[in-house]
């Protein structure tokens, strides 16, 4: 997935005119702490919360505004990855997007990509997840999704968390299937150790033995 289809539906930019208090106004209104300044479609750079609440000048407009971050955006072609990377390293609310001529086309907020990744990883998409815990140089994927083939469910999104100075690594998986029983039995039965798991069918029998419960009781 790419930049340009993260692209809010919000028209979030300021122009250097608009007052500052306006722009907190926005900033509220929008769950943001950070909104862009245009000039028709040259994007001049980031105005924050701080940046106005530090200036104590709220009547004054954005653009004559000190500015705390470096101009931050992505290009249209960069791949949600390198967008989670840019708000993670810059710790922003909203990125905004420019095209191959730096024109400016639109902003991502934080809630759009949660959104988006929430796709990419079929977190919408009923399954169960299974955490591996392996070494690395034992991590073979063909393995994986045969195992997982092999009882008749398909690999709906998969990923790899390392951690410094450790050969270890977390390989979480999610799976279309909603009982993995046997998904599971197979992972031991071919040594993984299983770290952790997730499943709606453990949470729909955990809520029927409550109901089962509650309704003895109610019968007493």
């Amino acid at each position: 997935m790419l930049a340009k289809n993260l692209l809010s539906h919000f028209t979030l930019a300021l122009k250097t005119s608009d007052i500052a208090s306006t722009a907190l106004s926005n900033m509220e209104e929008y769950k943001v702490s950070h909104l862009p300044i245009v000039n028709n479609v040259e994007f001049l750079g980031l105005i924050s919360e701080d940046d106005i609440l530090s200036s104590n000048t709220p009547d004054e407009p954005v653009g004559s505004h000190k500015l705390s971050l470096m101009r931050p955006f992505i290009n249209e072609y960069q791949h949600i990855f390198d967008v989670i990377r840019i708000f993670s390293e810059l710790k922003l609310s909203l990125l905004p997007v420019l095209d191959k001529h730096n024109n400016y086309l639109g902003c991502i907020t934080l809630l759009d990509l949660v959104h988006n990744l929430s796709r990419i990883i079929s977190l919408d998409n009923p399954g169960g997840i299974i955490i591996l815990e392996l070494n690395q140089n034992d991590y073979t994927l063909t393995e994986i999704a045969q195992i997982i083939e092999s009882n008749d469910a398909k690999v709906l999104s998969l990923y790899i968390t390392s951690y410094p100075n450790s050969t270890k690594i977390d390989v979480t998986i999610k799976v279309n299937k909603i009982d993995i029983t046997k998904i599971v039995n197979t992972f031991n039965r071919y040594n993984y150790v299983i770290k952790a798991t997730f499943s709606e069918y453990q949470y729909i029998d955990d809520i029927k033995d409550r109901y089962d419960l509650l309704m003895n009781y109610l019968n007493m």
